[in-house]
């Protein structure tokens, strides 16, 4: 459970991504939180996309592999666990793939949000390769 002091932190956080101050601003406040909160799966979430768009892959991996298993319905975990193994050439994206496909198809919510997500990533990093070949493989799923 987050607490109110961490929701704050969280809040103040997104309000500097989306002000597009610099990542090495934002992670920080991220890094934070899961250190104090292991089990915060969205905090683990954003932590991984934003060292995706820092072009920290390695990190981006571990922060996704925490993720994942606290949030048994998160489609956007998924989608940076395979973004962050497709930068580290790692085999086995097909199951977290398929199963954030699954999700966007049965949650319009988050097939919104992931939607949203990879817009913004492709403004903040344009020829984002692995992204544009995650948003194909959520198209030809859909």
């Amino acid at each position: 459970m987050a607490t109110v002091e961490s929701q704050e932190r969280f809040q103040q956080g997104l309000k500097l991504y989306e002000a597009e101050a610099p990542l090495p601003e934002v992670i920080p406040i991220f890094k934070d939180i899961v250190k104090n909160e292991p089990k915060n799966c969205a905090a683990w979430t954003c932590l991984s996309w934003l060292y995706l768009l820092n072009d920290q892959p390695k990190l981006a991996l571990d922060a996704a592999r925490k993720a994942v298993p606290l949030g048994q319905a998160d489609a956007q975990a998924r989608i940076n666990l395979v973004l962050a193994m497709l930068e580290t050439k790692q085999k086995g994206v097909r199951e977290p793939m398929e199963q954030a496909i699954q999700i966007v198809t049965l949650d319009q919510d988050q097939a919104e949000q992931v939607a949203h997500n990879i817009t913004d990533g492709l403004e903040r990093r344009p020829d984002w390769s692995a992204l544009l070949k995650v948003q194909a493989w959520l198209n030809e799923g859909a």
